[in-house]
Protein backbone atom coordinates (compact mmCIF):
# COMPACT_ATOMS: atom_id res chain seq x y z
CA UNK A 1 0.00 0.00 0.00
CA UNK A 2 1.39 3.45 -1.29
CA UNK A 3 1.44 5.93 1.99
CA UNK A 4 -1.08 7.98 1.47
CA UNK A 5 -0.20 10.77 4.44
CA UNK A 6 -0.85 14.38 3.66
CA UNK A 7 -0.30 17.56 5.69
CA UNK A 8 -1.94 20.62 5.90
CA UNK A 9 -0.16 23.20 8.16
CA UNK A 10 0.86 21.57 10.80
CA UNK A 11 -1.81 18.55 11.12
CA UNK A 12 -1.19 15.08 9.37
CA UNK A 13 -4.35 13.36 8.03
CA UNK A 14 -3.86 9.26 7.34
CA UNK A 15 -5.07 10.30 3.38
CA UNK A 16 -5.93 12.81 1.39
CA UNK A 17 -9.82 12.10 1.34
CA UNK A 18 -12.21 14.38 3.62
CA UNK A 19 -15.69 15.46 3.69
CA UNK A 20 -17.25 18.42 2.85
CA UNK A 21 -19.57 20.23 5.34
CA UNK A 22 -23.39 20.02 5.00
CA UNK A 23 -23.01 16.71 2.92
CA UNK A 24 -21.86 14.82 6.06
CA UNK A 25 -24.00 15.79 8.86
CA UNK A 26 -21.61 15.35 11.90
CA UNK A 27 -20.36 11.98 10.85
CA UNK A 28 -22.42 9.70 12.87
CA UNK A 29 -25.50 9.68 10.38
CA UNK A 30 -22.83 7.39 8.26
CA UNK A 31 -21.96 5.18 10.19
CA UNK A 32 -24.29 2.17 8.77
CA UNK A 33 -22.34 3.07 5.74
CA UNK A 34 -18.19 3.81 6.36
CA UNK A 35 -15.69 2.89 9.34
CA UNK A 36 -14.88 7.29 10.06
CA UNK A 37 -11.57 5.73 10.40
CA UNK A 38 -10.87 5.11 6.88
CA UNK A 39 -11.30 8.72 5.96
CA UNK A 40 -9.04 11.42 6.38
CA UNK A 41 -11.58 13.91 8.46
CA UNK A 42 -14.68 15.50 8.28
CA UNK A 43 -15.83 18.80 8.03
CA UNK A 44 -19.28 19.18 10.15
CA UNK A 45 -22.01 21.19 8.58
CA UNK A 46 -22.63 24.83 8.96
CA UNK A 47 -22.02 25.93 12.49
CA UNK A 48 -23.05 29.68 13.37
CA UNK A 49 -22.99 31.77 16.89
CA UNK A 50 -26.97 31.48 17.09
CA UNK A 51 -29.50 28.96 16.28
CA UNK A 52 -30.58 29.40 12.43
CA UNK A 53 -33.93 28.47 10.83
CA UNK A 54 -32.64 28.67 7.35
CA UNK A 55 -34.42 29.40 4.36
CA UNK A 56 -38.66 28.57 3.86
CA UNK A 57 -38.90 25.72 1.36
CA UNK A 58 -38.46 24.57 -1.21
CA UNK A 59 -34.81 24.75 -1.00
CA UNK A 60 -33.65 22.14 -2.97
CA UNK A 61 -33.82 21.33 -6.67
CA UNK A 62 -32.36 19.10 -9.19
CA UNK A 63 -30.27 19.91 -12.22
CA UNK A 64 -28.22 18.56 -14.87
CA UNK A 65 -25.81 16.64 -13.69
CA UNK A 66 -25.77 18.40 -9.97
CA UNK A 67 -28.09 19.84 -7.24
CA UNK A 68 -29.16 23.81 -6.29
CA UNK A 69 -29.82 24.04 -2.52
CA UNK A 70 -31.00 27.41 -0.81
CA UNK A 71 -30.71 26.01 2.85
CA UNK A 72 -29.59 29.04 4.72
CA UNK A 73 -27.48 27.24 6.68
CA UNK A 74 -29.38 25.64 9.09
CA UNK A 75 -28.11 24.91 12.84
CA UNK A 76 -28.89 25.00 16.17
CA UNK A 77 -25.98 27.52 17.49
CA UNK A 78 -22.45 26.98 18.48
CA UNK A 79 -23.39 26.45 21.57
CA UNK A 80 -25.51 23.80 21.62
CA UNK A 81 -22.67 21.68 19.25
CA UNK A 82 -20.41 22.24 22.40
CA UNK A 83 -22.96 20.44 24.52
CA UNK A 84 -24.79 18.32 22.55
CA UNK A 85 -22.83 17.23 19.26
CA UNK A 86 -18.74 17.97 20.69
CA UNK A 87 -19.62 14.83 23.10
CA UNK A 88 -20.24 12.35 20.68
CA UNK A 89 -17.62 13.48 17.86
CA UNK A 90 -15.45 13.61 19.98
CA UNK A 91 -14.35 10.12 20.16
CA UNK A 92 -14.38 9.67 15.89
CA UNK A 93 -11.16 7.99 14.95
CA UNK A 94 -10.73 10.67 12.66
CA UNK A 95 -9.71 14.89 12.59
CA UNK A 96 -13.38 16.41 13.05
CA UNK A 97 -13.42 19.49 11.81
CA UNK A 98 -15.95 22.65 12.11
CA UNK A 99 -17.22 24.73 9.08
CA UNK A 100 -17.55 28.68 11.00
CA UNK A 101 -20.20 30.99 9.65
CA UNK A 102 -21.45 34.24 10.28
CA UNK A 103 -23.11 37.30 9.39
CA UNK A 104 -20.42 39.95 10.67
CA UNK A 105 -17.09 39.98 11.82
CA UNK A 106 -18.16 39.48 15.45
CA UNK A 107 -19.94 36.25 14.88
CA UNK A 108 -17.08 34.49 13.15
CA UNK A 109 -14.71 35.89 16.15
CA UNK A 110 -17.14 34.51 18.49
CA UNK A 111 -17.82 31.46 17.33
CA UNK A 112 -14.25 31.04 16.31
CA UNK A 113 -12.81 31.46 19.90
CA UNK A 114 -15.54 29.29 21.06
CA UNK A 115 -14.33 26.14 19.30
CA UNK A 116 -10.64 27.06 19.60
CA UNK A 117 -11.21 25.67 23.10
CA UNK A 118 -12.47 21.88 22.07
CA UNK A 119 -9.87 19.77 22.18
CA UNK A 120 -10.55 17.20 20.18
CA UNK A 121 -11.07 19.84 16.76
CA UNK A 122 -8.16 20.70 15.45
CA UNK A 123 -9.28 22.61 13.15
CA UNK A 124 -12.11 24.94 11.63
CA UNK A 125 -13.06 25.85 8.13
CA UNK A 126 -14.21 29.41 7.75
CA UNK A 127 -17.26 29.99 5.37
CA UNK A 128 -16.72 33.17 3.99
CA UNK A 129 -19.44 32.76 1.22
CA UNK A 130 -21.87 34.30 3.78
CA UNK A 131 -23.24 37.72 3.47
CA UNK A 132 -22.11 40.21 5.33
CA UNK A 133 -25.28 42.25 6.59
CA UNK A 134 -22.79 45.53 7.64
CA UNK A 135 -21.99 46.26 4.11
CA UNK A 136 -25.56 45.21 1.92
CA UNK A 137 -25.07 41.31 2.33
CA UNK A 138 -21.85 41.17 -0.06
CA UNK A 139 -20.22 37.98 0.73
CA UNK A 140 -17.35 38.31 2.47
CA UNK A 141 -15.37 36.27 0.33
CA UNK A 142 -15.89 38.09 -3.09
CA UNK A 143 -13.79 41.06 -2.14
CA UNK A 144 -9.98 40.99 -0.88
CA UNK A 145 -10.67 43.81 1.80
CA UNK A 146 -13.51 42.14 3.64
CA UNK A 147 -12.02 38.72 3.15
CA UNK A 148 -8.67 39.86 4.62
CA UNK A 149 -10.33 41.37 7.72
CA UNK A 150 -12.33 38.34 8.67
CA UNK A 151 -9.52 36.09 8.51
CA UNK A 152 -7.06 38.40 10.72
CA UNK A 153 -9.95 38.87 13.29
CA UNK A 154 -10.75 35.20 13.20
CA UNK A 155 -6.64 34.50 13.32
CA UNK A 156 -6.32 36.87 16.69
CA UNK A 157 -8.22 34.47 18.47
CA UNK A 158 -8.18 30.84 17.16
CA UNK A 159 -4.61 29.46 17.01
CA UNK A 160 -4.68 25.99 15.46
CA UNK A 161 -5.60 25.14 11.94
CA UNK A 162 -7.17 27.81 10.49
CA UNK A 163 -8.90 26.75 6.80
CA UNK A 164 -10.55 29.96 4.80
CA UNK A 165 -12.86 27.99 1.87
CA UNK A 166 -13.01 30.64 -0.95
CA UNK A 167 -16.49 31.60 -3.17
CA UNK A 168 -15.96 31.00 -6.90
CA UNK A 169 -18.94 33.78 -7.40
CA UNK A 170 -15.93 36.30 -7.95
CA UNK A 171 -13.44 38.10 -10.84
CA UNK A 172 -10.30 36.15 -9.85
CA UNK A 173 -10.22 33.77 -6.79
CA UNK A 174 -6.37 33.92 -6.58
CA UNK A 175 -6.46 37.47 -5.75
CA UNK A 176 -8.83 36.52 -2.50
CA UNK A 177 -6.61 33.18 -1.79
CA UNK A 178 -3.97 35.56 -2.08
CA UNK A 179 -5.35 38.19 0.75
CA UNK A 180 -6.67 35.73 3.21
CA UNK A 181 -3.17 34.00 2.91
CA UNK A 182 -1.70 37.34 4.12
CA UNK A 183 -3.86 37.48 7.01
CA UNK A 184 -2.97 33.86 8.25
CA UNK A 185 -4.95 31.46 6.44
CA UNK A 186 -3.07 28.22 6.79
CA UNK A 187 -4.94 26.75 4.02
CA UNK A 188 -7.55 27.35 1.56
CA UNK A 189 -10.59 25.42 0.24
CA UNK A 190 -12.05 25.43 -3.01
CA UNK A 191 -15.08 25.93 -4.51
CA UNK A 192 -17.58 26.44 -2.55
CA UNK A 193 -21.21 26.71 -4.63
CA UNK A 194 -21.41 28.64 -7.68
CA UNK A 195 -24.28 30.52 -8.14
CA UNK A 196 -27.63 29.14 -10.11
CA UNK A 197 -31.42 28.92 -10.44
CA UNK A 198 -34.01 27.06 -11.74
CA UNK A 199 -37.86 27.72 -13.23
CA UNK A 200 -40.92 26.31 -13.14
CA UNK A 201 -42.03 26.60 -16.83
CA UNK A 202 -45.05 25.44 -16.12
CA UNK A 203 -45.90 27.74 -12.59
CA UNK A 204 -43.74 30.51 -14.19
CA UNK A 205 -41.84 31.01 -11.24
CA UNK A 206 -38.31 30.10 -9.67
CA UNK A 207 -38.24 26.59 -8.00
CA UNK A 208 -36.15 27.61 -4.99
CA UNK A 209 -37.97 29.85 -2.41
CA UNK A 210 -34.88 32.37 -2.31
CA UNK A 211 -34.87 32.27 -6.02
CA UNK A 212 -31.60 31.52 -6.48
CA UNK A 213 -29.13 29.16 -4.89
CA UNK A 214 -25.72 27.26 -4.91
CA UNK A 215 -25.18 25.06 -7.14
CA UNK A 216 -23.10 21.72 -6.45
CA UNK A 217 -22.26 18.41 -7.87
CA UNK A 218 -20.00 16.91 -11.30
CA UNK A 219 -21.05 19.74 -13.34
CA UNK A 220 -18.99 22.34 -11.74
CA UNK A 221 -15.98 20.07 -11.60
CA UNK A 222 -14.41 21.70 -14.55
CA UNK A 223 -14.72 25.59 -13.02
CA UNK A 224 -13.81 24.06 -9.60
CA UNK A 225 -10.47 22.39 -11.45
CA UNK A 226 -9.34 25.24 -13.12
CA UNK A 227 -9.50 27.38 -10.14
CA UNK A 228 -7.64 24.83 -7.85
CA UNK A 229 -4.80 25.03 -10.62
CA UNK A 230 -4.65 28.47 -10.58
CA UNK A 231 -5.04 29.04 -6.73
CA UNK A 232 -1.76 26.32 -6.40
CA UNK A 233 0.37 28.39 -8.53
CA UNK A 234 -0.31 31.34 -6.59
CA UNK A 235 -0.49 30.54 -3.11
CA UNK A 236 2.24 28.96 -0.66
CA UNK A 237 -0.43 27.43 1.51
CA UNK A 238 -1.98 23.91 0.89
CA UNK A 239 -5.18 23.86 -1.50
CA UNK A 240 -7.81 21.79 -0.49
CA UNK A 241 -9.65 20.84 -3.77
CA UNK A 242 -13.72 20.61 -3.96
CA UNK A 243 -16.22 20.55 -6.62
CA UNK A 244 -18.28 17.94 -8.07
CA UNK A 245 -15.89 14.99 -6.94
CA UNK A 246 -17.21 11.78 -7.49
CA UNK A 247 -14.75 8.80 -7.68
CA UNK A 248 -11.15 8.55 -7.17
CA UNK A 249 -10.23 9.57 -10.38
CA UNK A 250 -11.85 13.29 -9.89
CA UNK A 251 -9.60 13.27 -6.74
CA UNK A 252 -6.44 12.42 -8.40
CA UNK A 253 -7.11 14.73 -10.81
CA UNK A 254 -7.39 17.41 -8.17
CA UNK A 255 -4.49 16.54 -6.54
CA UNK A 256 -2.40 16.25 -9.88
CA UNK A 257 -3.75 19.43 -10.14
CA UNK A 258 -2.13 21.01 -6.85
CA UNK A 259 -4.95 20.02 -4.09
CA UNK A 260 -2.88 18.45 -1.20
CA UNK A 261 -6.26 17.00 -0.11
CA UNK A 262 -10.06 16.90 -1.30
CA UNK A 263 -13.04 17.03 -0.12
CA UNK A 264 -16.48 14.91 -1.29
CA UNK A 265 -19.97 16.86 -1.01
CA UNK A 266 -23.07 15.55 -3.16
CA UNK A 267 -21.55 12.40 -3.88
CA UNK A 268 -22.10 11.22 -0.45
CA UNK A 269 -25.74 11.72 -1.01
CA UNK A 270 -25.62 9.54 -3.71
CA UNK A 271 -23.65 6.96 -2.76
CA UNK A 272 -22.68 7.23 0.89
CA UNK A 273 -19.57 4.59 0.49
CA UNK A 274 -18.18 6.95 -1.79
CA UNK A 275 -15.28 8.18 0.11
CA UNK A 276 -14.02 4.94 1.05
CA UNK A 277 -14.15 3.76 -3.01
CA UNK A 278 -12.00 7.13 -3.42
CA UNK A 279 -9.40 6.19 -0.53
CA UNK A 280 -8.85 2.66 -2.55
CA UNK A 281 -9.31 4.38 -5.97
CA UNK A 282 -6.05 6.73 -4.62
CA UNK A 283 -4.09 3.96 -3.69
CA UNK A 284 -4.56 1.71 -6.20
CA UNK A 285 -3.74 4.72 -8.67
CA UNK A 286 0.00 5.22 -6.75
CA UNK A 287 0.44 1.90 -6.95
CA UNK A 288 -0.22 1.44 -10.62
CA UNK A 289 2.40 4.15 -11.25
CA UNK A 290 4.49 2.89 -9.04
CA UNK A 291 4.28 6.19 -6.98
CA UNK A 292 5.29 5.52 -2.92
CA UNK A 293 3.66 8.32 -1.61
CA UNK A 294 0.64 10.25 -2.50
CA UNK A 295 3.00 13.67 -1.53
CA UNK A 296 4.55 12.42 -5.52
CA UNK A 297 1.49 13.49 -7.11
CA UNK A 298 0.48 16.52 -5.15
CA UNK A 299 0.89 19.57 -8.30
CA UNK A 300 2.23 17.34 -10.83
CA UNK A 301 0.61 19.37 -13.34
CA UNK A 302 2.15 22.80 -11.78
Amino acid sequence: MANLKVNIGNLEFRNPVLMASGTFGYGMEFDDFIDPSQIGGIFVKGTTLHPREGNDYPRLAETSSGILNSVGLQNKGVDYFISNIYPIVKSIDTHIMVNVSGSTIEEYVACAEKIDRLEKIPAIELNISCPNVKHGGMAFGTDCITAAQVVKAVRKVYHKLLIVKLSPNVTDITEIAKAVETEGADAVSLINTLLGMAIDAEKRKPVLSTVTGGLSGPCIKPVALQMVYRTAKAVKIPVIGIGGISSWKDAVEFILAGATAIQIGTANLIDPTVSIKAVDGIDNYLNRHNFKSVQEIIGGLI
